[in-house]
């Protein structure tokens, strides 16, 4: 067996480098082209359809809680009075003393939960606490809180209710089931070693990854984790199931005959209309390898479709492939075990008997996050990044109304049209269907199944626009989406409005659909540079996720490096404002990434997740315990809330 180099890959190497390495040679016009022709303009962009829903399974059930988490004017007296939209007092650089201990608002209050190895079934009481000298079995993993915290989305409890009684009935906000991402845990973090040993080492990797369905509870003293038989695990190693255009297709079957299981590098997430929850695969070609071969071995018997989606020899070090062939790139019997991932996947969040299922029509490729439109005629709208240096920007519409689709067994993510984006250097831009109708990509392809496993080169066939590293979107109050673009540090040609090359800060870009959503045009504009926030109080770098109330708030968190000193944040923005004004609402502690984020119905309570502190290193940070220099931190939940009750932002 060929040992691969054992020198320790941190995980921020994991997370900000080597996943970011551009796989694009397509040649497409590179977006900065069309960025130079457009960086000084502030146009207003008008149109736009009602904002994202977050309602539940049935149309009456929609009708009522279409703002779970976006709700309308719901505010106590000083909320409606307040004309200032986001009023709280920001966090301010001086402010932020220690960086072992996350900074919030004098307006704020937190409060930790779920950190990484909390029990979350019956039966299992022990807690992975960050004893350096331990860790948890394989077993045990698989029963409590993974590591990597991210995407996530809250499920008010009482669902059959809201389902009944329609309009009449208010969501709780005091209790529901919360599903969160795990992205990633690097070797040394998790197993305290820089290599698996063992196929018991590698389980216990690969279960601290995946989704947490977690049912928590408000009370008295704050929130706790409601022990419960719903709650679960969804893993690597969880049966799940295809659905769509590509489920049936050859590509995703193995000559070994294993079913298809697991989801991994669960980054961002977004609700459907219908009430449940999709998990976004990203950066799933770091667990592949190969188990004999070297760099130049690998190279040469490499495919075109592995080198588009950026599988090597070893990926991110994780090591799995020397003990569990489902990973092992050059194992004939598992030839197809890569084309299973990269997909979105829907759970149901109350049953834990519904088998995960991969929509297929949504394309495969390193999905970032999900927001979903419901246009005027009920037939929806995903936007989604491709987060990658130099990849694209995505749209799927459904064929007919959720409801509809809904109500007659089917799913509403199975029949559609799937779009990549090409910008225009004025102002507008065209969604370029991917189909297999199309002569062109039929030369190439051959059926709309093969197509959509390989989505990222029918994209370079159509001249799609490579971009910044897509990242989140979300829907704004108007139906407008914005899109975060986290860096490029491949990007080589500067412009008087950004002179940075390569482009270290990023930048946020806001579109609006023609024909409700429903179109294949857009008009587009730059909302902001992150650039032009340097020397400001309200510095920000590195735009990441990205959520919008449904009023006028735009909440964004951070990856990268921050001027100033600063650790990643968490940043509100009045989009009502004519110029983007990010204040600071919280500062995550060193080297970690904040991310995620979800409300209740009545968005008294927040939830967003410190990813990642100290890069598992308890010399920077032992985070969520007291700094002892000995804890190994662990990533966690955070639960904000106004000290006076308002809204979350304001």
């Amino acid at each position: 067996m060929l040992k691969h180099d054992d020198t320790p890959i941190e995980n921020a190497q994991i997370h900000d480098d080597k996943e970011d390495i551009a796989s694009n040679d397509s040649g497409n016009r590179p977006f900065v082209d069309v960025l130079q022709s457009n960086l000084s303009r502030r146009k207003v962009l008008a149109g736009g359809a009602v904002a994202a829903a977050a309602g539940f399974f049935t149309p009456a059930a929609s009708a009522s809680l279409r703002g779970l988490g976006r709700t309308e004017n719901i505010g106590r007296g000083n909320d409606r009075i307040n004309r200032e939209m986001v009023g709280f007092k920001p966090v301010a650089i001086e402010d932020v003393l220690d960086t072992r201990m996350p900074t919030i608002s004098e307006d704020y209050e937190y409060q930790v939960l779920i950190p990484w190895g909390t029990p979350i079934q019956p039966g299992v009481t022990n807690e992975y606490a960050g004893d350096p000298s331990t860790r948890p079995t394989s077993e045990e993993a698989a029963l409590q809180v993974g590591i990597g915290h991210d995407g996530m989305w809250f499920f008010p409890i009482d669902l059959p209710s809201a389902q009944r009684y329609g309009r009449r009935y208010r969501a709780r906000s005091d209790e529901g089931m919360l599903c969160i991402n795990h992205e990633f845990g690097g070797n040394f973090h998790v197993l305290g070693k820089g290599s698996p040993e063992s196929l018991e080492d590698v389980r216990l990797s690969q279960h601290v990854h995946g989704v947490s369905v977690v049912r928590i509870k408000e009370h008295f003293d704050g929130w706790k984790v409601e022990v419960s038989d719903a709650a679960r695990r969804i893993t690597v190693n969880t049966p799940v199931q295809f659905s769509g255009p590509a489920a049936s297709s050859p590509l995703l079957q193995n000559p070994a005959g294993n079913m298809p299981q697991g989801t991994v590098n669960n980054c961002g997430s977004g609700p459907t209309p219908w009430g449940t929850y999709l998990t976004c695969e990203e950066n799933f070609n770091g667990y592949f390898g190969s188990s004999t071969l070297d760099s130049d071995g690998f190279n040469a018997i490499r495919t075109e479709e592995q080198s588009r989606y950026g599988f090597d020899f070893d990926g991110f070090g994780y090591g799995w492939y020397f003990f569990d062939e489902r990973f092992d790139l050059t194992n004939p019997d598992y030839v197809n075990e890569q084309n299973r991932f990269g997909w979105i996947v829907e759970i149901d969040p109350f049953d834990g008997s519904q088998t995960p299922t991969k929509r297929t029509a949504l394309g495969r490729f390193k999905h970032e996050a999900i927001a979903i439109a419901e246009s005027s005629n009920g037939r929806i709208a995903a936007y989604m990044g491709d987060d990658q240096r130099f990849d694209y920007c995505y749209k799927y519409v459904s064929t007919n109304p959720w409801q509809e689709s809904i109500e007659l067994g089917l799913s509403p993510l199975d029949d559609g049209k799937l779009y990549v984006a090409r910008y225009n250097d004025d102002g507008t831009g065209e969604w370029l269907e991917l189909t297999i109708e199309n002569p062109l990509l039929a030369e190439r392809f051959a059926d709309q199944a093969e197509l959509l496993i390989y989505a990222r080169v029918a994209a370079d066939l159509l001249g799609a626009t490579p971009m910044d590293r897509p990242e989140w979107t979300t829907i704004g109050k108007d139906g407008e989406v914005y899109w975060t673009l986290t860096n490029n540090s491949q990007r080589t040609v500067a412009n008087a409005a950004n002179p940075q090359a390569p482009n270290s800060d990023g930048h946020i870009i806001k579109t609006v659909d023609a024909d409700d959503h429903l179109g294949t045009t857009f008009s587009w504009e730059i909302y902001l540079l992150a650039a032009e926030t340097r020397g400001t109080e309200g510095v920000f770098t590195d735009p990441d996720l990205a959520w919008a109330d449904g009023e006028s708030r735009l909440f964004i968190g951070t990856d990268g490096g921050q001027p100033d000193g600063l650790q990643d944040q968490l940043t509100v923005i009045d989009t009502s404002k004519d110029v983007p004004e990010p204040k600071r609402l919280l500062v995550g502690v060193n080297s970690d990434e904040v991310t995620g984020f979800t409300c209740t119905p009545d968005r008294r309570t927040a939830f967003v997740n410190l990813q990642h502190p100290g890069n598992g290193n308890p010399a920077s940070t032992n985070f969520p315990a007291l700094p002892d220099g000995f804890t190994v931190p662990r990533d966690a939940t955070l639960v904000l809330r106004r000290k006076n009750g308002a809204i979350i932002g304001s």
